[in-house]
Formats: structure tokens, C-alpha cells, sequence
């Protein structure tokens, strides 16, 4: 089932301005695909998850406030940025859940025959900006709720995202014995991997050109997929990709930094032995083009889509705030 074929696009792609910042990215945007009319897709009707986010702010409540008896508004609130390096990232927390658009999702195969892989299309049932954003799971795969919960909140604010599965239905699971990690990650070939993301950003440029959609593709990742994010826009080389997102990314090669050709945020945590703040620098330096760094204090490995704690859940919403300014910046507001 593909885009242009089910029903997705039915709103304007108009995004309201008084929901974000207005900082402007200075780098060049250019058009990936011709200019073609606003689409047209209804939303589909195989999934509905309207509600979804009302419980889990809900369950989060709940707990927070048994942990933390006098925490008990329902409204977020504002916070500050612990460190920026580079240029200094605005925060805008303007957008609350209320205002959030339904959300529909639906279990698509991607690709023909033995190169066929699974993924998640979440998609913005409503006020669809019509930028599609390719998301890279952590080691725990395309179906774990963590990852999809975040994806949901990414096509929450107007986005089509896709969510493929990089381990072809073998992802490590938490029950695993930690010495057949590295085994289990040697049969995760680079190749394989790459060839997969290939496919996936085809049928997305496919799909959206076939549904009249003009916008770069933005790609984010967590963890092992944050790491494969330097290494797709290296391959890219702005040609699908307008801009990027690492959450403490892993195994990046920053050999390969330098030839990336748009904008990347990092976030991560000084506490993650995982993703060394130094060597995140580092590559963030060789990228360029307006890149940024955003280190959360007292923060480890995963903090921002799997927050174990009030405390973590606040700088995952800090963290989530600032990465949805830097796509809306980056691929709504400069087209």
C-alpha cells in the first residue's frame, strides 16, 4: 500500500506559524523534486491513534506524580538548554498536545522479492505539511513501542514518517545473552543495512513525487541509528536528504563526516560512554553547514525516546521540542 495509491494527504500544507520559531537554517535548501500540485491522499484507514498520546501523557502524570506529589500540573514546562555548541538552538514549547492532529498507521512491505523489507508508515491525518522524514530505529528494532511512540509524535506534528526495519525481523531483544552482541551485530552487515535504507528512501521519493510532493526527505535515528545518519547524508550528498537528526548516535565513522552536505543536530548526554560528547564534537565540526550539538547534563545512553524517570521524561520533551523546531526550520519553514 504506497501513498499515492491510499488515501493520505487530504489537508493543506499550510503550518501554522505561531506553533514554532522562525529561525532560519543558513544553508542552501534546494528542491529534490519538481514542484508539482498540493496533495491530495486521504487518510487511511487502518489504524487510528487519535488517543494515543492523551494516555501516555496521562501514565507519565500518574507516575510522576506518585514519585513527586507536588509535580502535578498536566502542562509542560518551560525549560532551558543545558548546552549548545555551535549556534544556539531556540526552544519553543508552544505546541501542546492539544493541538496535536490525528495520527493514522499502516504496516507497509517495501521493495520486490528476497529485497523486500518491513516498515511503519505514521502519517498526519490532518494539516499534513507534506515533508516525509526517514527514521532509524535503535538495535531493538522498527516494532519496539519506544520507537514508535516517537515516531507517532513526529507525524504528530504534520510529518509523514517511515519507519523501516533495518534487521529484517531480527532485532536484538533485551532477554539476549550480552556475549552474542557482537555476533548478533556482525550479521547486521553495512551493506545489507545500507542497501535496505537505499530502498527505503527510494519508495519514500517514489511515493511523494507520485502524490505531488516537492519537499527534501529530512532522516533521523536513535542510537545505531543515529550512527547510520552521518552515513546516509555522506552518501546522499543533499540530493534526497535537506537535513538530519543523531540522537547519541553509535559506531559513528568520522572518517565519512566531512562529506556530508546539510545540517545535523546532535543531542545527546555527557553520561553516555556509548556516544563520547568529545567525539560528537568532533564530527559535528567535520559536518558543518550549520550543525549542532545539544548536550544534556547527567544524561546517558537513550534518555530521549526512552525516559526511565520525571527527570528524563522533562529533558526527552526538551530534547523533542528542539528537534521538531530544527525539521520545521529546516524543511517547512524554508520552502
Amino acid at each position: 500500500m504506497g501513498l499515492a495509491s491510499s488515501p493520505l494527504f487530504s489537508a493543506s500544507i499550510a503550518v501554522s506559524s505561531s506553533l514554532y520559531t522562525t529561525r532560519r537554517l543558513n544553508h542552501r535548501h534546494h528542491q529534490c523534486l519538481s514542484s508539482l500540485a498540493s496533495p491530495q491522499l486521504p487518510p487511511s484507514n487502518i489504524e487510528e491513534m487519535g488517543l494515543f498520546r492523551f494516555f501516555r501523557k496521562w501514565f507519565l502524570f500518574r507516575e510522576s506524580a506518585i514519585l513527586n506529589p507536588r509535580r502535578t500540573s498536566l502542562r509542560f514546562p518551560k525549560y532551558t538548554i543545558c548546552k549548545v555548541s555551535s549556534s544556539q538552538a531556540e526552544v519553543d514549547d508552544g505546541l501542546n498536545d492539544e493541538a496535536c492532529e490525528l495520527v493514522s498507521g499502516a504496516e507497509l512491505s517495501i521493495g520486490e522479492g528476497v529485497d523486500s523489507i518491513g516498515a511503519q508508515l505514521f502519517k498526519a491525518v490532518k494539516n499534513n505539511n507534506g515533508t516525509g522524514i526517514l527514521l532509524l530505529s535503535d538495535i531493538f528494532g522498527f516494532e519496539d513501542p519506544a520507537t514508535r511512540d516517537f515516531a507517532y509524535r513526529v507525524a504528530c506534528n504534520g510529518y509523514n514518517v517511515l519507519v523501516p526495519d533495518l534487521f529484517r525481523g531480527d532485532p536484538w531483544a533485551k532477554n539476549r545473552p550480552k556475549a552474542s552482541f557482537e555476533d548478533w551485530l556482525a550479521k547486521q552487515t553495512p551493506e545489507r543495512i545500507s542497501k535496505d535504507i537505499t530502498t527505503s528512501t527510494k519508495w519514500m521519493m517514489d511515493e511523494f513525487v507520485a502524490a505531488g510532493i516537492s519537499q527534501k526527505l529530512g532522516i533521523m535515528g536513535f542510537c545505531f541509528g543515529g550512527g547510520r545518519v552521518i552515513d546516509v547524508l555522506a552518501q546522499d550528498q543533499d540530493v534526497c536528504f535537506g537535513i538530519g537528526v543523531s540522537f547519541y548516535g553509535t559506531r559513528i565513522d568520522p572518517s565519512v563526516a566531512a562529506n556530508v552536505k546539510v545540517p545535523v543536530l546532535f543531542i545527546a548526554g555527557d553520561n553516555d560512554p556509548l556516544c563520547p560528547v568529545g567525539a560528537l564534537e568532533d564530527v559535528e565540526k567535520k559536518v558543518g553547514n550549520g550543525s549542532t550539538v545539544l548536550i544534556f547534563r547527567g544524561r546517558g545512553h537513550g534518555f530521549a525516546h526512552r525516559p526511565e524517570s520525571p527527570e528524563e521524561d522533562e529533558d526527552a520533551e526538551q530534547a523533542f521540542t528542539v528537534m521538531r523546531n530544527w525539521l520545521h526550520d529546516g524543511l517547512v519553514a524554508g520552502t
